[in-house]
Protein backbone atom coordinates (compact mmCIF):
# COMPACT_ATOMS: atom_id res chain seq x y z
CA UNK A 1 0.00 0.00 0.00
CA UNK A 2 2.97 2.51 -0.33
CA UNK A 3 1.57 3.93 -3.39
CA UNK A 4 -0.90 6.08 -1.12
CA UNK A 5 0.06 9.59 -1.80
CA UNK A 6 -0.29 12.19 1.30
CA UNK A 7 -2.75 13.82 -0.70
CA UNK A 8 -5.33 11.00 -0.38
CA UNK A 9 -4.90 10.58 3.19
CA UNK A 10 -5.27 14.53 3.75
CA UNK A 11 -8.50 14.01 1.54
CA UNK A 12 -9.61 11.59 3.24
CA UNK A 13 -8.51 13.10 7.16
CA UNK A 14 -10.66 16.52 5.83
CA UNK A 15 -13.57 14.32 4.56
CA UNK A 16 -13.45 12.48 8.17
CA UNK A 17 -13.53 16.48 9.81
CA UNK A 18 -16.55 17.39 7.99
CA UNK A 19 -18.51 14.43 9.04
CA UNK A 20 -17.43 14.66 12.55
CA UNK A 21 -18.99 19.02 12.37
CA UNK A 22 -21.92 17.14 10.71
CA UNK A 23 -22.78 14.92 13.23
CA UNK A 24 -21.95 16.63 15.92
CA UNK A 25 -24.81 19.35 14.60
CA UNK A 26 -27.09 16.95 14.22
CA UNK A 27 -26.86 15.39 17.91
CA UNK A 28 -26.56 19.48 18.74
CA UNK A 29 -30.45 19.19 16.99
CA UNK A 30 -31.67 16.17 18.53
CA UNK A 31 -30.32 16.76 22.39
CA UNK A 32 -28.92 16.75 24.79
CA UNK A 33 -31.60 15.09 26.89
CA UNK A 34 -31.26 11.74 25.56
CA UNK A 35 -33.23 10.32 28.65
CA UNK A 36 -36.77 11.14 26.86
CA UNK A 37 -35.48 8.60 24.67
CA UNK A 38 -35.62 4.49 24.60
CA UNK A 39 -32.45 3.58 26.13
CA UNK A 40 -30.13 1.65 24.60
CA UNK A 41 -30.63 -2.70 25.50
CA UNK A 42 -27.13 -2.61 26.63
CA UNK A 43 -28.29 0.06 29.58
CA UNK A 44 -29.83 -2.59 31.75
CA UNK A 45 -26.61 -3.85 32.55
CA UNK A 46 -23.50 -1.66 31.40
CA UNK A 47 -22.69 0.21 28.06
CA UNK A 48 -19.21 -0.82 28.22
CA UNK A 49 -16.29 0.50 31.49
CA UNK A 50 -16.22 4.43 30.52
CA UNK A 51 -18.92 6.69 32.76
CA UNK A 52 -21.55 8.61 30.88
CA UNK A 53 -21.28 12.01 31.09
CA UNK A 54 -24.74 12.82 32.70
CA UNK A 55 -26.40 15.61 30.31
CA UNK A 56 -23.97 16.22 28.36
CA UNK A 57 -23.83 16.37 24.45
CA UNK A 58 -21.81 13.62 24.17
CA UNK A 59 -22.21 10.73 26.89
CA UNK A 60 -19.30 8.38 26.55
CA UNK A 61 -16.47 10.89 24.70
CA UNK A 62 -13.90 8.31 24.39
CA UNK A 63 -16.14 5.69 23.20
CA UNK A 64 -17.52 8.59 20.54
CA UNK A 65 -14.73 9.97 19.03
CA UNK A 66 -12.84 6.66 18.99
CA UNK A 67 -15.26 5.22 16.49
CA UNK A 68 -14.03 8.19 13.83
CA UNK A 69 -11.13 5.83 12.64
CA UNK A 70 -13.69 3.78 10.99
CA UNK A 71 -14.60 7.00 9.04
CA UNK A 72 -11.29 7.97 8.47
CA UNK A 73 -10.44 3.85 6.61
CA UNK A 74 -13.87 4.43 5.25
CA UNK A 75 -12.62 7.77 3.37
CA UNK A 76 -9.39 6.94 2.73
CA UNK A 77 -11.16 3.76 0.92
CA UNK A 78 -13.19 5.60 -1.50
CA UNK A 79 -10.60 8.44 -1.96
CA UNK A 80 -7.89 5.21 -2.45
CA UNK A 81 -10.33 3.33 -4.67
CA UNK A 82 -11.05 6.27 -7.53
CA UNK A 83 -7.38 7.74 -7.80
CA UNK A 84 -5.20 7.19 -11.06
CA UNK A 85 -3.04 4.42 -9.70
CA UNK A 86 -6.36 1.97 -9.06
CA UNK A 87 -5.13 -1.35 -11.00
CA UNK A 88 -6.33 -4.06 -8.38
CA UNK A 89 -9.42 -6.87 -10.02
CA UNK A 90 -11.72 -5.09 -7.20
CA UNK A 91 -13.92 -2.60 -9.19
CA UNK A 92 -13.77 0.57 -8.08
CA UNK A 93 -17.87 0.64 -7.37
CA UNK A 94 -17.22 -2.43 -5.08
CA UNK A 95 -14.00 -0.93 -3.07
CA UNK A 96 -16.38 2.39 -2.80
CA UNK A 97 -19.43 0.63 -1.20
CA UNK A 98 -17.37 -1.01 0.65
CA UNK A 99 -15.68 2.77 2.33
CA UNK A 100 -19.13 3.44 2.61
CA UNK A 101 -19.96 0.80 4.87
CA UNK A 102 -16.80 1.78 6.95
CA UNK A 103 -18.31 5.43 7.48
CA UNK A 104 -21.50 3.69 8.51
CA UNK A 105 -20.03 2.19 11.14
CA UNK A 106 -18.44 4.60 12.58
CA UNK A 107 -20.95 7.30 12.53
CA UNK A 108 -23.10 4.45 14.17
CA UNK A 109 -21.06 3.92 16.99
CA UNK A 110 -21.33 7.37 17.37
CA UNK A 111 -24.66 7.89 17.91
CA UNK A 112 -24.88 5.01 20.21
CA UNK A 113 -21.79 6.06 22.63
CA UNK A 114 -23.12 9.62 22.71
CA UNK A 115 -26.72 8.99 23.25
CA UNK A 116 -26.78 5.54 24.80
CA UNK A 117 -30.67 5.17 23.17
CA UNK A 118 -32.27 2.16 21.45
CA UNK A 119 -32.21 3.79 17.92
CA UNK A 120 -28.52 5.12 18.39
CA UNK A 121 -27.69 1.08 19.12
CA UNK A 122 -29.64 0.33 15.94
CA UNK A 123 -27.49 2.13 13.81
CA UNK A 124 -24.35 0.96 14.92
CA UNK A 125 -25.31 -2.67 14.35
CA UNK A 126 -26.71 -1.72 10.83
CA UNK A 127 -23.20 -0.46 10.01
CA UNK A 128 -21.62 -3.36 11.67
CA UNK A 129 -24.33 -6.13 9.07
CA UNK A 130 -23.56 -3.50 6.42
CA UNK A 131 -19.57 -4.62 6.80
CA UNK A 132 -19.88 -8.36 7.61
CA UNK A 133 -22.82 -8.61 5.09
CA UNK A 134 -20.25 -7.12 2.16
CA UNK A 135 -17.47 -9.57 3.35
CA UNK A 136 -19.58 -12.86 2.86
CA UNK A 137 -21.23 -11.42 -0.48
CA UNK A 138 -17.44 -10.56 -1.72
CA UNK A 139 -16.61 -14.23 -0.49
CA UNK A 140 -19.38 -15.84 -2.21
CA UNK A 141 -18.84 -14.09 -5.30
CA UNK A 142 -15.53 -14.69 -6.27
CA UNK A 143 -15.94 -18.75 -5.43
CA UNK A 144 -18.75 -19.06 -7.38
CA UNK A 145 -18.51 -16.64 -9.70
CA UNK A 146 -21.29 -14.46 -9.13
CA UNK A 147 -21.69 -11.57 -11.44
CA UNK A 148 -21.86 -7.38 -10.10
CA UNK A 149 -25.89 -7.21 -10.27
CA UNK A 150 -26.99 -10.77 -8.89
CA UNK A 151 -24.27 -9.81 -5.99
CA UNK A 152 -25.82 -6.92 -5.51
CA UNK A 153 -29.08 -8.23 -5.32
CA UNK A 154 -27.73 -10.95 -2.96
CA UNK A 155 -26.34 -8.19 -0.87
CA UNK A 156 -29.02 -6.27 -0.36
CA UNK A 157 -31.37 -9.26 0.60
CA UNK A 158 -28.71 -10.76 3.11
CA UNK A 159 -28.57 -6.67 4.69
CA UNK A 160 -32.57 -6.97 4.76
CA UNK A 161 -32.53 -10.23 6.46
CA UNK A 162 -30.35 -9.10 8.74
CA UNK A 163 -32.33 -5.59 9.62
CA UNK A 164 -35.18 -7.37 9.88
CA UNK A 165 -33.73 -9.85 13.16
CA UNK A 166 -32.68 -6.50 14.63
CA UNK A 167 -36.06 -5.09 14.86
CA UNK A 168 -37.83 -8.08 16.00
CA UNK A 169 -34.51 -9.52 18.19
CA UNK A 170 -32.70 -6.30 19.01
CA UNK A 171 -30.62 -9.17 21.53
CA UNK A 172 -29.41 -11.33 18.83
CA UNK A 173 -27.15 -8.80 17.45
CA UNK A 174 -23.81 -9.80 18.63
CA UNK A 175 -24.28 -13.43 18.40
CA UNK A 176 -25.58 -12.92 15.08
CA UNK A 177 -22.54 -9.91 14.21
CA UNK A 178 -20.04 -13.13 15.29
CA UNK A 179 -21.89 -15.75 12.95
CA UNK A 180 -21.97 -13.29 10.24
CA UNK A 181 -18.15 -12.58 10.38
CA UNK A 182 -17.29 -16.03 10.99
CA UNK A 183 -19.26 -16.89 7.33
CA UNK A 184 -17.63 -14.99 5.72
CA UNK A 185 -13.90 -15.97 7.13
CA UNK A 186 -14.64 -19.45 6.41
CA UNK A 187 -15.45 -18.93 3.00
CA UNK A 188 -13.35 -16.54 2.13
CA UNK A 189 -9.87 -18.72 3.48
CA UNK A 190 -11.59 -21.94 2.01
CA UNK A 191 -13.03 -20.91 -1.14
CA UNK A 192 -12.83 -17.47 -2.10
CA UNK A 193 -8.73 -16.93 -1.57
CA UNK A 194 -8.02 -19.70 -4.14
CA UNK A 195 -9.72 -17.99 -6.65
CA UNK A 196 -7.97 -14.20 -6.53
CA UNK A 197 -4.77 -14.18 -8.19
CA UNK A 198 -1.86 -12.65 -6.72
CA UNK A 199 -4.06 -11.78 -3.28
CA UNK A 200 -1.58 -11.33 -0.26
CA UNK A 201 -3.34 -12.83 1.96
CA UNK A 202 -0.91 -11.57 4.61
CA UNK A 203 -2.98 -8.72 4.94
CA UNK A 204 -6.39 -11.02 5.72
CA UNK A 205 -4.38 -12.71 8.42
CA UNK A 206 -3.52 -9.66 10.30
CA UNK A 207 -6.98 -7.85 9.75
CA UNK A 208 -8.23 -11.60 11.50
CA UNK A 209 -5.57 -11.49 14.20
CA UNK A 210 -6.35 -7.13 14.62
CA UNK A 211 -10.06 -8.30 15.02
CA UNK A 212 -9.49 -11.38 17.68
CA UNK A 213 -6.86 -9.06 19.48
CA UNK A 214 -9.80 -6.19 19.95
CA UNK A 215 -12.72 -8.69 20.94
CA UNK A 216 -10.01 -10.18 23.62
CA UNK A 217 -10.17 -5.92 24.81
CA UNK A 218 -13.48 -6.03 24.08
CA UNK A 219 -14.14 -8.39 26.67
CA UNK A 220 -11.87 -6.87 28.92
CA UNK A 221 -13.84 -3.68 28.98
CA UNK A 222 -17.41 -5.32 29.28
CA UNK A 223 -16.23 -7.16 32.17
CA UNK A 224 -14.26 -4.28 33.90
CA UNK A 225 -11.51 -6.14 34.14
CA UNK A 226 -9.73 -3.40 31.87
CA UNK A 227 -11.72 -0.53 33.66
CA UNK A 228 -11.38 2.93 34.23
CA UNK A 229 -14.22 4.96 34.07
CA UNK A 230 -13.55 8.41 33.94
CA UNK A 231 -10.50 7.97 31.88
CA UNK A 232 -9.96 9.20 28.13
CA UNK A 233 -8.32 5.78 28.18
CA UNK A 234 -11.22 3.49 27.63
CA UNK A 235 -10.76 -0.11 26.12
CA UNK A 236 -13.42 0.14 23.92
CA UNK A 237 -11.89 2.27 22.71
CA UNK A 238 -8.85 0.54 21.48
CA UNK A 239 -11.64 -2.10 19.93
CA UNK A 240 -12.75 0.82 17.68
CA UNK A 241 -9.23 1.24 16.56
CA UNK A 242 -8.17 -2.01 15.96
CA UNK A 243 -11.37 -2.76 14.30
CA UNK A 244 -10.48 0.13 12.24
CA UNK A 245 -7.16 -1.21 11.61
CA UNK A 246 -9.05 -4.79 10.76
CA UNK A 247 -11.19 -3.51 7.86
CA UNK A 248 -8.34 -1.13 6.36
CA UNK A 249 -6.29 -4.61 5.95
CA UNK A 250 -9.14 -6.42 4.49
CA UNK A 251 -9.64 -3.46 2.23
CA UNK A 252 -5.92 -3.81 1.44
CA UNK A 253 -6.17 -7.78 1.03
CA UNK A 254 -9.45 -7.21 -1.56
CA UNK A 255 -7.32 -4.82 -3.50
CA UNK A 256 -3.85 -6.41 -3.51
CA UNK A 257 -6.00 -9.11 -6.44
CA UNK A 258 -4.67 -8.71 -9.69
CA UNK A 259 -6.41 -8.90 -13.15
Amino acid sequence: MQDISTRQVGIALGLAALSAVALYAALMLLGPDWSVNAPASCAATRCFCELPRAGSLILQPANSWSSFGYVIVGFLMIVVSQGRRWSSAMARGAASVFGVTAILVGLGSVLLHATLTLWGQFFDVLGMYLVGSFMVVSALSRWRNIRDQPAMLLYIALCAILVTVLVVAPDARRWLFAVVLITAIIVEMAFARPRRPGVKIGYYLLGILATAVAFAIWNLDQNLLWCSPTSLVQGHAVWHLLGATSLWLTFAYYRSERR
